[in-house]
């Protein structure tokens, strides 16, 4: 691995993390592959909000590791998971920052969602 510098988020590139005081759901194929009152919301410069939900509150027996990586400057080294009952759709599906950078240090245990690779992410007020 390459020696890599952080990038500090700043007003050019903003990234905030906040407790979502909704409960948030996961759904693939009519199943809960996750269910929170404790998700995260984090919102970085110009892209869309971003659930990341606590491991413990996501069914983990419906997920299998990928090989992929990627990375981000900003957070760190991202790892993925499959969710096999969703078929190709559902490679990749998730990501998560198992050693985030300081800056985002809340996310660490968290997963997130690509929203096109399941059936949906609800935030409910009950």
């Amino acid at each position: 691995m390459t020696n890599r510098t952080p990038k500090i988020p700043g007003p050019d590139h903003p990234i905030t993390v906040e407790l979502n005081r909704r409960r948030v759901t996961v759904t693939l194929g009519g199943r809960v592959i996750a269910d929170t009152r404790e998700a995260l919301t984090l919102q970085e410069a110009g892209y869309p909000p971003v659930q990341y939900i606590p491991r413990k509150d996501v069914d983990m027996t419906f997920l299998t590791r990928s090989d992929m990586t990627t990375y981000c400057p900003y957070k760190g080294e991202a790892a993925y998971f499959n969710i096999p009952a969703g078929g190709e759709r559902s490679v990749d599906a998730i990501w998560t920052y198992e050693a985030p950078y300081d800056a985002v240090a809340e996310i660490k245990d968290h997963l997130a969602f690509y929203p096109d690779r399941i059936d949906a992410i609800e935030q409910h007020d009950a």
